[in-house]
């Protein structure tokens, strides 16, 4: 279970609450005006991503699934069940995308050289073309408006731990 699920049990009563992860573990005002400054950046820049995507006659998530396949780490294969764990997926709803994907020339699926029973996702000539020109786009705009993000993210990273009334109340 996830940290956010247990909280959300332990607030709701469905769950006795450990010790020191009370009412009074409640995120300050100031912590919660950070943590919407960084989501308000991250949305910014995602928006940005679905627009530009959108403009290149794409869905967001074929963007996100070519540079998921063309991006993979090195020790991961570009399978649809490693598309699906990347990008939080169900396997169905990534077949569907790769199959939609495929449909457009951009994606296409071909037989893994060392394990026959494997299939491995590869981009087209056409989706790199696509994938480079909207890559480009997003690292422009992310030095645009990469600073204001990490800002965010540093505000919520380096808050007083030991200073906050928060804390505080935690230490007593």
């Amino acid at each position: 279970m996830t940290i956010i699920a247990t909280r959300l049990l332990e607030e709701s009563g469905r769950s006795p609450a450990p010790s020191g992860h009370g009412v009074d573990d409640a995120p300050t005002r100031t912590e919660f005006q950070r943590l919407a400054e960084f989501r308000f950046q991250l949305r910014r820049f995602l928006h940005f991503s679905n627009v530009a995507a959108e403009q290149a006659g794409l869905r967001p998530q074929q963007y996100q699934l070519l540079q998921c396949v063309s991006g993979m780490p090195d020790e991961l294969d570009p399978t649809i069940a490693h598309v699906a764990a990347r990008m939080l997926l169900k396997h169905n709803s990534a077949v569907e995308l790769v199959d939609r994907t495929i449909e457009q020339g951009l994606l296409r699926r071909v037989q893994d050289p060392t394990d026959q029973r494997r299939i491995l996702l590869r981009v087209t000539p056409q989706g790199e073309r696509v994938l480079a020109a909207l890559a480009s786009y997003h690292l422009e705009e992310l030095n645009q408006a990469g600073p204001e993000l990490i800002r965010a993210l540093r505000r919520i990273l380096t808050m007083k731990t030991n200073s906050s009334p928060r804390n505080a109340r935690r230490a007593s």
